[in-house]
C-alpha cells in the first residue's frame, strides 16, 4: 500500500465526517425537518419535474434549509432515494393514483371511475413520472408492474361480470390496459382525448 492510499479518507470516513458536522450544527438547534418531510419534497420534486430534477441543493432550496440539514438525516441522495422509493411502494399508491375501493365498486361505475382517472390532469403527471422513475429503480419498477397486473385483473373481472366469456374479457382487459399506458405516454406527442372521448373509449370496447 503506498503511502498516499493510507493518507486517503475512505468514502465512510467522509460520510461520518458529514454526519458529525451537521449532528454538530443542529445540536445548537432543535431539528426543524423529519425524515418524512424530507421524502414527501423529494415526492413533490419528482412529480412535477422528475427523478433527474431530485438533487441535494433543489431540496434544501425547496425547503428552506442547509445542507446539514439534509445529512443529518441522509449518508447520500441515494440513501434518500431509497428512502422515497421505500415511502412509495409501501403505500402501493392508492391513494395518489384515486384506486381506494375500485373493487367494491358496481361492473358499470367500476369502467366509469376507471376512465376517468385516466382523463384526469393529476393522474397523467404521477403516471409519467413514476413510469420513468420505474426505469432506474427495480423497487418502483416492481410496484408499477404489480399494479399494472392488478388493474389488468380488475378490468377482467370487470368484464367478466358484465357477461362477457373468459377469452373476450382477457383480451378486451389487455386492450384497455394498453390503451391506459400508451395514453401516458402519448400525451405529449399525440392528440389528447378528452373524458368524453376517452367514455366513448371505453364504451366501444366494453360494448357486447
Amino acid at each position: 500500500m503506498t503511502e498516499a492510499s493510507e493518507q486517503r479518507p475512505s468514502p465512510v470516513v467522509e460520510v461520518s465526517k458529514r454526519k458529525a458536522a451537521a449532528a454538530a450544527r443542529r445540536t445548537r438547534r432543535a431539528p426543524a425537518l423529519t425524515v418524512s418531510d424530507w421524502v414527501d419534497a423529494a415526492m413533490s420534486v419528482l412529480l412535477s419535474e422528475g427523478v433527474a430534477a431530485i438533487s441535494i441543493p433543489r431540496l434544501c432550496e425547496h425547503l428552506g434549509v442547509t445542507k446539514g440539514s439534509f445529512y443529518w438525516h441522509f449518508d447520500d441522495l441515494e440513501h434518500l432515494l431509497e428512502a422515497t422509493a421505500d415511502h412509495w411502494c409501501a403505500a402501493q399508491n392508492d391513494s395518489v393514483r384515486g384506486l381506494q375501493g375500485l373493487e367494491a365498486l358496481s361492473p358499470d361505475r367500476r369502467l366509469q371511475r376507471m376512465g376517468e382517472l385516466l382523463a384526469g390532469d393529476e393522474l397523467w403527471k404521477v403516471e409519467y413520472a413514476v413510469r420513468d422513475w420505474a426505469r432506474t429503480n427495480p423497487k418502483v419498477f416492481d410496484a408499477v408492474r404489480s399494479l399494472d397486473q392488478r388493474i389488468f385483473a380488475v378490468l377482467e373481472q370487470t368484464l367478466t361480470e358484465l357477461g362477457f366469456a373468459a377469452a373476450d374479457a382477457r383480451m378486451r382487459a389487455g386492450i384497455l390496459s394498453f390503451i391506459g399506458i400508451g395514453f401516458v405516454h402519448g400525451r405529449e406527442t399525440l392528440p389528447t382525448p378528452n373524458a368524453e372521448q376517452i367514455r366513448a373509449t371505453f364504451d366501444f370496447i366494453t360494448r357486447p
